[in-house]
């Protein structure tokens, strides 16, 4: 289930959107082959919108779309109990999206966002002080159970929790501070993306940081 403690210490909006181009630079930075990035980040999505998205290459997906009101999200574990192929007329669980907000309504029929495979779906307008989930009913003794806890996770901490996802994803050990200055949305320096990658260039680098709207020289 999407928990409370979860939900508490979930940034807000602004926040949570700059986390999510942090996250899309440092992983086209350290993966220049697209197809093996966890985090994307498009900023010119829509007249007014941006997206953001986490996919796993093993059927896990997040997206997350940003508009004038304020942000919603949906993700997808495909080995929840949750999950609509786990039911006999895989139909989506009950309610997760009964209580979406009429704002947030056109998020709901995007195909591009999979809404059919969903297991949570979670919302927050700009003026309200928390994340919203809606009055679900979720499986007995199974707290876990919509993949919430561990695709949200990285956007409730600082930059610690990137590099020990690259460690194990990519195999690889990456300065600390190096990776502060990219959530601190640092402009981007030959100097500092080689110390993350020694194989990128800045120079590939800089529509895809234009893509994701983040600072570029």
């Amino acid at each position: 289930m999407v928990m409370k403690s979860t939900l508490s210490v979930l940034p807000d909006v602004i926040t949570l959107r700059r986390k999510a181009q942090s996250l899309a630079v440092l992983d086209a930075i350290m993966s220049p082959d697209w197809q093996y990035r966890y985090y994307s980040f498009n900023a010119q999505w829509d007249a007014d919108e941006m997206m953001a998205s986490r996919k796993n290459g093993s059927g896990d997906e997040l997206y997350v779309l940003f508009n004038p009101v304020g942000a919603i999200m949906k993700g997808f574990d495909h080995e929840s109990f949750m999950s609509p192929w786990a039911r006999e007329d895989e139909s989506l669980w009950p309610q997760i999206f009964d209580q979406v907000p009429a704002e947030f309504r056109a998020f709901l029929k995007e195909p591009a966002f999979d809404i059919p495979n969903t297991t949570f779906c979670v919302w927050r307008r700009n003026e309200d002080s928390s994340w919203h989930v809606g009055n679900i009913e979720y499986p007995d003794g199974d707290e876990k159970s919509d993949g919430s806890e561990e695709q949200l996770s990285i956007f409730t901490g600082g930059p610690e929790l990137y590099v020990e996802y690259a460690s194990e994803y990519f195999e690889r050990a990456i300065p600390l501070e190096i990776v502060n200055l990219v959530y601190h949305h640092e402009v981007l320096t030959e100097t500092v993306v080689k110390q993350l990658n020694h194989d990128a260039d800045i120079a590939v680098l800089e529509p895809e940081l234009s893509s994701i709207g983040y600072p570029s020289a």
